[in-house]
């Protein structure tokens, strides 16, 4: 396969739009002789006769045409190349891969997606629903360029390999069946829900929330059901069978159930972003981190 020199190609060029040898130096800052050097260079390179001599002229031959025809096509492809860069440079463009877990995905990464597109239509985001151990390490492997996990289960703040940033505190609320005694009760407090049946996972996160939340209540749960996905928790609050916690990123698309703010004893998580230690500094990434924190606000 021939070796394309692009220093050699855009001489040739030149000469197509100039004319003469000598036009062709002054436009490139190049004596005649080094531009004559450079084509007869390249037409050994290629293998075909580039220039023919008219008069005390030269022409280019049909070889050279043919040449220039893919030259077009490849300047083009550079500067467009070149224009990317510079995008890429000053934060404009650019590809961000995301870890995220599944309730920050519709309530922060989506949001964040969609204001980009409309601000920075040239840094494209891919979005991978994990959990957090996984997602940690995805990130040190540098599969994904962020994490978006809960504090609590996201490497210490003293981890040489990570940045966190956090991006907000997540209350929770308790969600109660429709017509619950407590519904409308004032003041309402985790305490106060002491006596009745808990709908929450069997292990992982979401089980260590709701069982150190409650017993930092001043009880242990009785757990009646076990389930982990929140459209599953909620339909059994829905049909009286329990009541569940719920963070605000999840209670405020609650439906059919009644969604009570806890004035006294509120537990909260921290939701955070964690990027690789130094890598905060690439554009693209910066602009994705900002539009997380603007969604999360």
């Amino acid at each position: 396969m021939i070796e394309w020199d692009i220093k050699k190609l855009r001489i040739l060029r030149t000469l197509a739009h100039r004319g003469t040898v000598t036009a062709t130096a002054e436009a490139l800052h190049m004596t005649p002789s080094a531009v004559s050097q450079q084509l007869t260079n390249l037409a050994r390179q290629l293998g075909v006769p580039l220039l023919e001599a008219q008069g005390r002229r030269v022409r280019l031959t049909d070889a050279a045409h043919l040449v220039l025809r893919h030259t077009e096509d490849v300047f083009a492809q550079l500067e467009r190349a070149d224009a990317e860069i510079a995008g890429y440079l000053c934060g404009e463009a650019g590809e961000v891969r995301i870890g995220a877990f599944s309730t920050a995905v519709p309530v922060l990464v989506v949001p964040a997606v969609a204001a980009l597109r409309r601000s920075h239509p040239g840094i494209e985001v891919r979005i991978r629903e994990t959990e957090a151990a996984e997602s940690y390490e995805l990130l040190s492997a540098g599969v994904v360029d962020l994490a978006l996990s809960l504090a609590a289960h996201a490497p210490g703040a003293g981890d040489p390999r990570f940045t966190r940033v956090t991006l907000l505190e997540d209350p929770l609320d308790v969600a109660l069946p429709p017509g619950h005694p407590l519904a409308a009760a004032r003041g309402l407090r985790l305490a106060d829900l002491a006596g009745e049946r808990w709908i929450y996972g069997g292990s992982g996160p979401w089980s260590e929330i709701t069982r150190s939340a409650c017993e930092a209540a001043g009880f242990v749960p009785e757990q009646a059901h076990s389930a982990s996905g929140w459209t599953a928790i909620l339909a059994m609050v829905e049909a009286g069978m329990g009541v569940a916690l719920v963070p605000r990123m999840v209670s405020g698309r609650a439906e059919g159930v009644a969604v009570r703010v806890l004035h006294q004893d509120r537990p909260t998580r921290h939701v955070i972003a964690a990027l690789r230690r130094g890598s905060e500094s690439a554009p693209a990434l910066a602009r994705v981190l900002t539009a997380l924190q603007t969604a999360a606000t």
